[in-house]
């Protein structure tokens, strides 16, 4: 029976944590405490130096009762986006929400306050399970950096799930896309605007001829498009020498990935070629997309427990990245579940009391349910 009362006041205390991206020793150390309390051995990775953050990745690892079972790992992420301070977390008529000035955080406490609820509940009722790894991970909402960099010869699970998405318990993620990240500098030439503009190549008007023949949105089911940040130009009366931008692309197919990021690189290749302009171009494999069968062990085991406890079971896709796509590239099935968090990265966020609730005893009825498969 999942404890109500000791799940919201643990979600409400996790959240007025302040845990900016690369920043999380506070909400590390409090959380390597309570698994080590829960009987985790518990080990904290270096990844935090080789990002340059303050903690790294936690690798908990809690040995199994039954022999002959699966070995299972549950993650969430430690960070949040800004602002993540100070808040104020308040429910009115079930919905969780702060108080307006920051984001709630439910992105990725929700998920941390499942997973902790579970471990509570499988040892005071000294229920059956086979071994349960878990791995809270820092600077997700950077780039994936933790997981990035955690130290894979930790992790020994057969298949795992990350409790990191929008939508009600009961959806499942089978799909995800992989993310190319593109930065553009375009150096045009500097020359008086009103004396002798026809001496200047301005990188502001090649960047707009750029953008107006780049791909937008939404290019197909699986592919989308967007540029996310623009910054050039010093003065009217000077022309534009430099114009810097971030854009990215995603897709839940390689190819496509690969072919929208060569067409984004050629149209300004060719733009500023035809200005007499000069172009850096640095592409960052963020992460690759994942496909996962249906019909596989963890989807399954997922989706039976979802129905025991009656909920609605959605087995679908997401445009977005997390932690489970580079754990699937590391061998380790990861599927993604909802948890509740909606309109996240924004001061309007919020979750659903009752969400909280359902998210811990998913968490328990899969751990359940495993310690019913036999090798």
């Amino acid at each position: 029976m999942i404890h109500r009362k000791r799940v919201l006041a643990e979600f409400f205390e996790l959240v007025q944590i302040k845990c900016s991206t690369r920043q999380e020793r506070e909400i590390g150390n409090l959380l390597s405490k309570r698994l080590t309390d829960l009987g985790g051995q518990v080990i904290e990775d270096n990844a935090g130096e080789k990002i340059n953050g303050s903690c790294g990745n936690l690798i908990a690892t809690f040995e199994g009762n039954m022999p002959g079972l699966p070995t299972i790992i549950f993650t969430a992420h430690m960070d949040c986006v800004e602002p993540c301070s100070p808040v104020k977390p308040q429910i009115i008529d079930g919905i969780i929400t702060s108080d307006g000035t920051t984001i709630l955080g439910a992105d990725d406490k929700a998920g941390i306050t499942a997973i902790l609820e579970a471990l509570r509940l499988i040892k005071e009722e000294n229920l059956l399970h086979g071994n349960i790894q878990v791995l809270f991970t820092a600077a997700e909402e950077g780039g994936v950096l933790g997981v990035k960099h955690v130290n894979r010869n930790l992790l020994h699970a057969d298949f795992g799930y990350t409790l990191d998405s929008s939508g009600r318990p009961g959806k499942i993620i089978t799909e995800a896309p992989g993310k190319n990240k593109i930065f553009i500098k375009i150096h045009g030439k500097a020359a008086h605007a009103g004396i002798s503009p026809e001496n200047g190549i301005n990188a502001i008007v090649t960047a707009g001829k750029s953008l107006a023949k780049l791909p937008q949105g939404r290019i197909d089911a699986e592919t989308t498009c967007n540029v996310g940040t623009i910054q050039g130009g010093q003065a009217t009366n000077i022309v534009a020498d430099l114009v810097e931008i971030v854009c990215e692309a995603r897709s839940r197919n390689q190819l496509k990935l690969d072919e929208l990021t060569t067409q984004i690189c050629d149209i300004f290749k060719n733009e500023t070629e035809a200005a007499g302009a000069a172009l850096d171009i640095e592409i960052q494999k963020d992460y690759g997309p994942y496909v996962l069968d249906k019909n596989s062990q963890g989807i399954s085991i997922a989706a039976t427990a979802a129905n025991k406890l009656g909920l609605q079971v959605e087995l679908t896709t997401s445009g977005g990245g997390s932690d489970a796509n580079v754990l699937n590239k590391y061998g380790i099935p990861a599927i993604v579940l909802g948890v509740g968090m909606e309109k996240a990265h924004t001061t309007n966020e919020y979750i659903i009391e009752e969400d909280l609730y359902s998210s811990a005893a998913w968490v328990l009825q899969i751990i359940k349910d495993t310690a019913q498969v036999r090798d």
